[in-house]
């Protein structure tokens, strides 16, 4: 049985917890897409980790986590934080799939010079290098990994790489060119390094399936940061759906019998683009400070997010592209501070009422509805039973729930594994 974790928004809404707890009944984790642009905060008996490119099954000794074929492999990235969970007495099982291609130091570069060329029309970038990763990858310029292993190939590659790079670097960036001989021996020394970790994926996949194991596909980010069906151009290089999962982990299409949409109490967005309903004042700082486990602020690169109430335009469709079967409400715990907490019902637009999530251009012409409900003013972290909630809180879920269509299975109280109600 293979199950997907993914989100809802537009990431940051409590996916790694949701992961970590869940990781007890699988036997495999596999991160599909995406790369070290963003990260999942766990807190659980080892401590609080932000994990980033490892999936967040290495908690667990019985799983095999593997990264798949779609992911934007840096293995600077995987050994640094390989090393960071070791340290502190985790021993993941971790593999890579030989036919994940590999995120290159010149494309963080290239990021970093695009972002810069565009000045205040940037994207937001996390200058990870990971528009720069896919925009290879699909012209096929990129290199698998699968090839450290054949110098001939990784020669010719490199040459025909540098010969149309130096190009864009010397007549649009006026920087400093690749040069072949470095990006050899970089080559040289991750094949060195990533000969122990590498394995046919999709062998590996194939075996457990046909061995009846669980399967846990973990997305990065969420539907809003899609390229086909988010805020584009404000979005990811690479599919949040779940229906990407059966590309970029390999698995059969018809194997994903569940799909877990996470979707937080509120609001929050790190980046670009339109985001109905920002809360630009003191009432959105406080809501900032009270979020999280220490403030809403990017796991990866420790931006203040950006934040507004409850969006059930966007929820709604979020799961609806997710093709969600159930939904984890995450962060309920963090609006027990409100006497009266807002919810955006409905978009407004030149005096109509939207209640379809709009394309890009049409958000920054809407304003949200909203309909307030009453807090509960109490800490609630210590509840695990939903008809032990306070009955606002109780109302604020089923509200939810109604709004996007599709049933909580589980509301987080908590930052910890074990804050967490399942219904």
């Amino acid at each position: 049985m293979v199950r997907a974790i993914v989100g809802a928004n537009w990431g940051d809404e409590g996916k790694g917890k949701m992961t970590d707890m869940l990781a007890a009944q699988s036997d495999m984790v596999i991160r599909f897409q995406g790369g070290s642009n963003a990260g999942h905060t766990i807190v659980n008996e080892h401590g609080k980790f932000a994990l980033h490119l490892l999936p967040s099954g290495i908690f667990f000794p019985h799983i095999t986590n593997l990264i798949g074929p779609g992911v934007a492999f840096c293995p600077e990235d995987f050994f640094k934080e390989l090393a960071s969970v070791q340290e502190r007495g985790i021993k993941p099982n971790i593999k890579v799939s030989d036919r994940a291609q590999i995120l290159m130091p010149y494309h963080r570069m290239f990021d970093l010079l695009e972002e810069q060329r565009l000045g205040k029309a940037s994207f937001g970038s996390t200058k990870s290098g990971i528009a720069p990763f896919y925009s290879d990858k699909y012209a096929k310029i990129g290199i698998q990994l699968s090839e450290l292993s054949f110098p001939d190939v990784l020669k010719a590659r490199v040459h025909s790489i540098c010969t149309q790079k130096n190009v864009i670097l010397e007549h649009l960036y006026g920087a400093p060119l690749l040069k072949e001989e470095e990006l050899l021996a970089t080559l040289e020394e991750y094949g060195r390094d990533m000969a122990p970790y590498l394995v046919d994926g999709s062998a590996l996949v194939h075996e457990a399936l046909s061995e009846g194991k669980t399967l846990l596909l973990e997305g990065q980010l969420g539907s809003l940061r899609d390229p086909d069906h988010g805020i584009y151009p404000y979005t990811t290089s690479s599919s949040t759906l779940a229906g990407y999962g059966a590309v970029g982990a390999g698995v059969p299409p018809w194997e994903i019998k569940s799909v877990l949409a996470v979707t937080k109490a509120y609001s929050s967005c790190v980046g670009a683009g339109p985001f109905v309903g920002e809360l630009m004042d003191e009432v959105g700082d406080e809501l900032r400070n009270r979020g999280g486990d220490g403030g809403e602020y990017g796991a990866t690169t420790g931006r203040p997010r950006r934040m507004a109430w409850f969006d059930c335009v966007a929820s709604r469709y979020g799961c609806r592209v997710q093709g969600a079967t159930e939904v984890a409400l995450t962060a309920l715990d963090v609006l027990g501070y409100l006497d009266k907490i807002p919810v955006c019902v409905a978009y407004e637009m030149d005096g109509k009422r939207l209640h379809d999530f709009p394309a890009t251009a049409i958000q920054y012409h809407c304003k949200p509805v909203y309909e307030y409900l009453d807090g509960w003013k109490c800490d609630i972290r210590n509840i695990r039973r939903f008809e032990d909630l306070p009955e606002n809180a109780q109302k604020y879920v089923l509200f939810v729930e109604k709004a996007i269509g599709i049933p909580v299975r589980f509301v987080s109280v908590g930052p910890k594994r074990e804050e967490i109600i399942e219904r």
